[in-house]
């Protein structure tokens, strides 16, 4: 527990830290890579590059300073980010370094304000923050190592199939080289993979949703081949039915939990269909027995993964609705049959069919994609509670 003393000393540092910005966490990132070359190896440097890392770190900075004496608002973000560690295979030992580079970049960039009294309150914030974050992901290695087909730390897995499923998205279908089961997970979770490779400067670790339903056996994955994005086009150009990969456990706070009874709606752009997929995969496997409805928007026919099978799981299951938005369709794309309607996804087209009692709706894209979607769908008087949805990459609200 920290004094009172401690919390009234950060929160006043509030406006120091709001006036920094993100040079803060830019600041703090360059020391660290500079000092501790080897983190290169963990935190994905294709997001140190687009700024979205940085940013990420200085509105968790913030909102722990502007928070620090009612904790309990940051508990969803605590559990996001936990499991995110757990991806990278953060150790208690890496805390203390960034510990250790936080401070003294607070006495670099603000020297006047970093009296002793300050360093010291914030050097007992964060290690208060850092003992919840250590506990919390200890937790989540425990029970991944415990659980029947889990372990701890990278596992050798085996590619047993590459599927194109679009034009740029593929997918992977792995299992564990030792020929053991795998530990379950939740559909809408993601697999954290670490890529090592001759082709690669630094070791890299990413995390994809996981496509299909838990089966105990193996896992697929689908990736998109994002411009410059150094583990999706070493995936895409390199990995080959039969090629070794190190595989962590399924990880992610992002998950479908339902009952049998209740409406569920999943709502996609993108990329951001390979959760539902499996969320979908997981409602058909156990009968749902509440309606279910697709929606899914993307650029064209090219680019629509997995088309084929939604359609066949739509002819199968009378349960089953689907609605499929194209902003260009090309010529070869036939309404009615490849796609619905054109242009942006329109929620309002659809409202009656997917305004049920009781429904849950899960969606996943583009931030602007899951902005308008939120907002719509509480427009409607759609609770907060039966909202759920994840950003790829650091996290960002909507």
């Amino acid at each position: 527990m920290l004094e009172a003393r401690t919390i009234e000393i950060v929160k006043s540092t509030v406006p120091l830290l709001e006036s920094a910005n993100t040079a803060l966490t830019e600041h703090f990132y360059q020391r660290m890579f500079r000092d501790n070359p080897e983190l290169k190896d963990v935190f994905n440097l294709s997001h140190q590059q687009t700024g979205r890392q940085p940013a990420a770190l200085f509105a968790a900075v913030l909102a722990y300073a502007k928070n620090i004496d009612n904790p309990a608002v940051l508990s969803a973000a605590v559990e996001r980010i936990a499991h995110k560690h757990t991806g990278f295979s953060i150790q208690p030992a890496q805390y203390a370094i960034v510990g250790h580079h936080l401070l003294e970049t607070i006495k670099e960039l603000a020297p006047d304000a970093a009296t002793p009294e300050v360093i010291d309150a914030w050097a007992q914030a964060y290690g208060a923050l850092a003992d919840i974050f250590i506990g919390r992901e200890e937790q989540i290695y425990t029970d991944n190592e415990t659980r029947t087909g889990g372990w701890r730390g990278p596992r050798t897995f085996v590619v047993q199939e590459k599927q194109t499923e679009s034009e740029h998205i593929t997918s992977f279908l792995l299992a564990p080289a030792d020929g053991g089961p795998v530990v379950d997970f939740r559909p809408g979770q993601y697999l954290n993979l670490h890529l090592t490779s001759d082709k690669l400067e630094h070791k890299e670790y990413r995390q994809y949703s996981l496509c299909q339903a838990p089966n105990g056996k193996n896992y697929r994955i689908a990736v998109k081949r994002e411009q410059g994005g150094v583990g999706s086009n070493f995936l895409h150009d390199h990995l080959q039915p039969g090629d070794s990969i190190q595989v962590l456990p399924p990880s992610g706070d992002f998950f479908m939990e339902v009952t049998p009874d209740t409406p569920v709606v999943l709502i996609s752009a993108g990329v951001g269909l390979t959760p539902m997929r499996a969320m979908l995969d997981q409602l058909q496997c156990q009968s749902h027995q509440a309606p279910v409805h697709w929606l899914h928007a993307c650029e064209n026919g090219s680019q629509h993964a997995f088309k084929q099978d939604i359609q066949s799981r739509r002819q199968a299951d009378d349960n089953l609705n689907t609605h499929t938005w194209y902003r260009t369709p090309q010529a070869c794309d036939q309404p009615a049959e490849d796609y619905d309607a054109t242009g942006l996804m329109d929620l309002t087209r659809v409202r009656d069919a997917i305004s049920l009692p009781g429904a849950h709706y899960y969606f996943c894209g583009p931030v602007p994609f899951m902005a308008m979607v939120k907002d719509t769908l509480a427009g409607w008087g759609i609770t907060e509670e039966q909202l759920h949805y994840e950003v790829f990459g650091p996290h960002q609200s909507l």
